[in-house]
């Protein structure tokens, strides 16, 4: 089993920044791949970015050149730092970690208010 717990969320302005981490516990070892989803109100929950044990990252075409995900593998702990925030970044903000036996877990949320 994999526990997520993901903080700082909250309201910014537009063109601000914000960073959220997402510290995982219990089997860590067997982590691969961490990523940061999101679901705005009446909107499909979307990838945001993702990072794999070795580095390698992939960003969501919305979030391109603002966002940057990193993992610090020594704390077991994955950020997002997020930059240039506009009202349509305005989500709940999921931490999601996949094992290397494909297993999926969730964190329970951050939410995260851009005003206009």
């Amino acid at each position: 089993q994999v526990q997520l717990v993901e903080s700082g969320g909250g309201l910014v302005e537009t063109g601000g920044s914000l960073k959220l981490s997402c510290a995982a516990s219990g089997n860590i070892f067997s982590i691969n791949v961490m990523a940061w989803h999101r679901q705005a109100p009446g909107k499909q929950r979307e990838l945001v970015a993702s990072i794999t044990k070795g580095g390698k990252t992939n960003y969501g075409d919305s979030v391109k050149g603002r966002f940057t995900i990193s993992r610090d593998n020594a704390k077991n702990t994955v950020y997002l730092q997020m930059n240039s925030l506009a009202p349509e970044d305005t989500a709940v903000y999921y931490c999601n970690a996949v094992t290397l036996l494909f297993q999926t877990y969730w964190g329970q949320g951050t939410e995260v208010t851009v005003s206009s």
